[in-house]
């Protein structure tokens, strides 16, 4: 089950006349510290024969409020309702972050959300987790407001990873140092791009490397640079190791925009058309220009050994 997107203001949702269960968060990049208040949302909504949801925003609250400092996001609305999904909630609200919003006072909060989800039964944070006009609001705050609507809240402690928390911001760090494998544990699966393979100039092909050409537009780009990568194709689901150079081309064109470039190891059914998913998985260099293509060659032939040794082929 899944609702509406909102554009303003909560929709009502209509949903089986249970206890409602919510995991309130920007939950950008669904990492491990997210999935842990959102599982005790879902389990708490089993024991109490509830329904557990999630609700978050789109777009970020900086864009709205400090639009020349918004913050680049991990996932896009599609992805992280996909992600949130397959941790067992039973719906996905994701609501318009609006300046109307921005400016909803943080005693007014949980009032409005009772409001629009008169059956709401119990909310679900990170203990770092603000709300309201100005970040006013806090964890207290919302258990104190709770206390007065009959409405129990729970907030997760922070999951740390080697000593620190985890966090967005500390992903969003590892991603653009092309520090890939750190990010992933903090994520708790691997970073991924999806698109569909469209023609390209065949310059791989020529060099003896054909590539797999993936659009993809992500808000936060991680580092420039060759990544050793695990390929899936929507038909068949098998997933194939390979060699991915994400960037600008700088030694033949200096693109405009970032591409995604897919050379698979051994042999590629895979072609223009079909429906990819690319799993980050080990960096191996970043992007350089070379004085001429044979040097491009000679380098990709010694990417695509790093990339096999990386991937234990």
């Amino acid at each position: 089950m899944k609702l509406p997107t909102c554009l303003d203001g909560l929709p009502q949702p209509d949903l089986p006349p249970r206890p409602l269960h919510l995991a309130i968060g920007m939950f950008d990049g669904v990492h491990l510290g997210h999935r842990a208040v959102v599982e005790t949302a879902v389990q708490s909504a089993r024991a109490d024969d509830g329904l557990g949801a999630v609700l978050t925003f789109w777009p970020h609250p900086s864009a709205v409020i400090q639009p020349e400092r918004a913050t680049r996001l991990i996932l896009g609305p599609e992805f992280k309702a996909r992600l949130l999904q397959n941790l067992g909630v039973d719906a996905v609200i994701t609501e318009r972050f609006t300046p109307r919003l921005a400016e909803l006072e943080a005693e007014r909060f949980l009032p409005w959300l009772q409001e629009q989800l008169p059956r709401l039964a119990a909310v679900y944070v990170g203990e770092n987790f603000r709300f309201g006009r100005g970040r006013r609001g806090d964890v207290a705050g919302l258990v104190a407001a709770g206390r007065e609507r009959r409405i129990r809240v729970f907030s997760a402690p922070r999951v740390n990873l080697d000593g620190e928390p985890i966090s967005s911001t500390r992903i969003r760090t590892l991603l653009s140092a092309g520090e890939i494998a750190a990010a992933n544990a903090a994520l708790g699966y691997h970073y991924f791009a999806e698109g569909i393979v469209t023609p390209g100039k065949r310059l791989g092909r020529t060099l003896g490397f054909p590539t797999l050409n993936v659009p993809w537009t992500p808000d936060l780009r991680p580092r420039f640079g060759v990544y050793a990568v695990r390929v899936t194709g929507a038909r068949d689901g098998v997933a194939r190791p390979g060699v991915a150079n994400y960037g600008v081309r700088p030694t033949v064109e200096q693109a405009d925009l970032p591409r995604l470039e897919v050379h698979v190891l051994g042999e590629c059914p895979l072609g223009e058309g079909d429906r990819v998913r690319v799993e980050w998985l080990t960096f191996l260099r970043p992007e350089m220009k070379f004085t001429g293509l044979e040097d491009l060659r000679k380098q990709i032939a010694q990417d695509r050994a790093a990339a096999a040794a990386a991937l234990g082929r």
